[in-house]
């Protein structure tokens, strides 16, 4: 490419064969409004599929070879292993990520840009008026979201929706593992984003099956408490594991204090109540909660230190000599933390293959 497109859009794909051709069309034809000549690009990530997926995604690179970009995977890894290696190899300064099932409408992809361009961070998708069965996907889903909004303390009608807009450097401030896709806004609400929502299609699947179900509810819920614990504590463990373990403190004189009490007023030995072993338990507890504060500091600082990460996220600065960005114009803010904007960031981890 002569320039890096303006907007990449990221299709994590797995066993979708009978749908590559129909969404290939519909994102050609919903990115046209957005401008031709390297304006925008689209990158396939074929997750591991068993199916004819990748052959006829390499048919749409063929007939698109300017535009398109295809990543096969060598296993089936998960939708957030696809997206993080469609991001690594995304050359777009707005980044765009969608479902492959059909169900998510690329003509709505235009919206979410016109909500980027007046100056939102990240832009997620509503389906407001889902089809999916109620009892199995809604309900679940709405109870998923009130969760994850009450947790992380940003309240989003759909987690869930994969039809999502991000600038890139509020995307190289996150890292993606288990099944963090779904709380990248949360994590972006983190590192000082601003974040919308907007109401976007849903359409029925018609072809192909679909890859979710219940079973990856508790998925959901174990990742959930790693997003608040390095949200809230990340850069301080200590302080968590230390409330803690004053807490188990707390209880384990408060017991022996009561049994005290009793052992003064009505003679119960201590040997005889349970009151001593639930003492000593606490005391035990709050002991070892200090220490794994201790150990999780530790590597805390080795991760940080090893790795040269700063534990703050500068998001303008003009440096003196230098011409700053017009006041009237906000788009133009330049990113000086990490690494510049279409550089490798983050110490090798958005190596776009270029």
């Amino acid at each position: 490419m002569s320039q890096p497109p303006r907007v990449s859009v990221v299709v994590p794909l797995f066993n979708e064969q009978e749908n590559v051709d129909a969404l290939h069309a519909e994102v050609v034809s919903a990115m046209s409004s957005v401008g031709g000549g390297g304006a925008w690009e689209v990158v396939y990530v074929d997750d591991g599929s068993t199916d004819e997926t990748y052959q006829r995604l390499v048919a749409a690179q063929r007939s698109h070879p300017d535009l398109v970009s295809v990543i096969r995977l060598r296993r089936n890894f998960g939708q957030t292993a696809a997206l993080a290696a469609g991001f690594n190899h995304a050359h777009g300064g707005i980044i765009v990520t969608m479902d492959g099932d059909l169900q998510n409408d690329p003509a709505d992809i235009p919206r979410l840009l016109e909500e980027i361009g007046r100056g939102l961070d990240v832009v997620s998708g509503w389906r407001r008026k889902r089809v999916d069965p109620f009892l199995s996907r809604r309900l679940p889903s709405r109870a998923a979201n009130w969760l994850i909004g009450v947790v992380t303390g940003v309240a989003l009608h759909d987690y869930g929706c994969t039809l999502k807009a991000y600038r890139r450097e509020v995307v190289e401030q996150m890292t993606l593992y288990g099944e963090m896709h779904r709380f990248l806004p949360a994590q972006a609400h983190w590192v000082g984003a601003r974040i919308g929502e907007i109401p976007v299609h849903h359409r029925p699947r018609t072809r192909g099956q679909s890859k979710y179900g219940l079973w990856r509810a508790y998925r959901v819920l174990l990742d959930l408490v790693t997003v608040r614990f390095l949200g809230a504590h990340g850069t301080k463990p200590l302080h968590a594991f230390g409330a803690l373990g004053l807490v188990f403190g707390a209880l384990g004189v408060l017991t022996i204090g009561v049994l005290s009490y009793l052992k003064l007023t009505t003679g119960v030995s201590f040997i005889q109540s349970p009151l001593l072993l639930l003492s000593a338990l606490f005391v035990m507890l709050g002991g070892q909660s200090f220490l794994l504060g201790l150990l999780a500091e530790i590597s805390v600082r080795t991760y940080y230190e090893s790795q040269q990460k700063p534990i703050y996220i500068i998001k303008e600065m003009r440096r003196a000599g230098e011409p700053g960005p017009p006041d009237d114009d906000p788009q133009q803010e330049r990113r000086v933390s990490g690494a510049p904007a279409g550089g490798s960031g983050r110490h090798g981890r958005w190596d776009r293959g270029d």
